[in-house]
């Protein structure tokens, strides 16, 4: 069975920008966004260019400057800004209108003051005036995970109706549970509350604000979602949104699963990961998936011995599709002698493993990380105490 494509749409410019403590400057938008390219991604949201003159024009460079990906701009239900929206994107190869309300009870009691009339009205309003700007246009239902339900599907038929090429389903807030929010995905794609539901791309954006966003991304994507929104590194407002790598690689390593692809040149993500880590100054966690710097390591003596012997006994992924070098063996409190033995190799030392020299390098090996790990500096002074010996 041919695998289903997933598009890919990456909002690190634009959610990924609103991390607390993180602001892009233009060249580092246009920068990202070159890199973005070489990793693949199908849309870059490159920004809200309603939100300053200087967030517009780093659109602007973005959509005039890299040419294979569509470029997204984010605009509220609102003429100005995507009046402002299309101005900055126009030059775009691929240019694409992202417009978006809130439809949670809870929104338009308390932020937009609305009721849900007119907030269909806007919403219809603001994607019929972005269709006369472009043809591709995604429209958004803000918190969507905490909206009434037949008012979602009477929102997301209207827009439709009103010319959205795309439909985005946002778990805004990180709200939902991966069953929860696969059910939810299955009666919007069922064609029963949605009559024109297929004419579209249907789309999730989920943060991680109770950890599920990749979950639920995923979820989403078996129920058939075709688009996913997601940021690298995971980073993004509050806990951050889904991360590009996690969502990519789990399609990519269960295709068995998911029976899906993606467009993503995987060997640059490792070098996109580190990109968006140096520009941004957020460290990468030493055990995130995918690209932390522990994910291809082993201490344990039990797993060095596997891995050793046949790198699939304890890795589900190879570490160079990703961008990485192979797998690394740590030594500490828990290693054996096979790991060790391989670190000696490693290092330049090939010891008989029956040989005193050996035994006597192990020992100190073993008496010197009982606290914890060992560099490999301490342990080529371990053998030139051995030599001397």
């Amino acid at each position: 069975m041919e695998k289903e494509r997933i598009k890919i749409f990456d909002t690190t410019l634009r959610d990924g920008e609103q991390t607390p403590g993180v602001a892009f400057r233009a060249k580092d938008k246009l920068s990202l966004a070159f890199q973005l390219e070489k990793l693949g991604v199908d849309v870059i949201e490159a920004g809200f260019p309603a939100n300053s003159q200087k967030e517009s024009e780093a659109v602007s460079a973005v959509a005039l400057q890299v040419r294979k990906p569509s470029i997204c701009a984010l605009a509220r239900a609102i003429p100005e800004d995507i009046d402002i929206a299309w101005k900055s994107v126009q030059d775009a190869k691929n240019p694409r209108i992202h417009v978006f309300i809130s439809s949670s009870d809870i929104h338009l009691a308390h932020q937009l003051k609305k009721d849900k009339r007119e907030v269909l009205e806007m919403a219809v309003s603001g994607v019929k005036r972005a269709k006369t700007y472009c043809n591709d246009i995604e429209f958004s239902a803000m918190d969507a995970t905490r909206s009434d339900r037949k008012f979602l599907y009477e929102l997301i038929e209207a827009t439709i109706q009103a010319g959205a090429t795309t439909i985005n389903v946002p778990d805004t807030v990180g709200f939902a549970i991966p069953g929860e929010f696969a059910l939810l995905i299955k009666n919007i794609l069922n064609g029963k509350n949605i009559p024109s539901i297929k004419k579209i791309t249907l789309s999730v954006h989920c943060h991680n604000d109770l950890g599920n966003a990749v979950s639920n991304s995923l979820a989403a994507v078996k129920e058939g979602v075709r688009q996913v929104e997601c940021c690298v590194n995971g980073i993004g407002e509050r806990a951050g949104n889904a991360a590009l790598e996690e969502v990519v690689m789990s399609i990519h390593t269960r295709a068995d699963w998911f029976n899906a692809c993606t467009g993503i040149e995987m060997g640059q993500i490792y070098s996109t990961s580190k990109m968006v880590e140096e520009i941004t100054g957020i460290p990468i966690c030493q055990n995130k998936p995918i690209v932390g710097e522990n994910v291809f390591t082993h201490e344990s003596g039990i797993h060095q011995d596997g891995v050793l012997k046949n790198s699939n006994t304890y890795e589900i992924m190879d570490s160079k599709v990703v961008g990485r070098f192979g797998s690394e063996i740590i030594i500490g409190k828990t290693s054996g002698k096979n790991g060790i033995s391989a670190k000696l190799s490693k290092l330049g030392f090939d010891f008989d493993r029956e040989s005193p020299e050996f035994d006597f390098v192990y020992k100190e090996i073993r008496g010197r990380i009982v606290e914890g790990s060992i560099t490999d500096d301490e342990i080529k002074k371990i053998i030139k105490s051995c030599k001397s010996r």
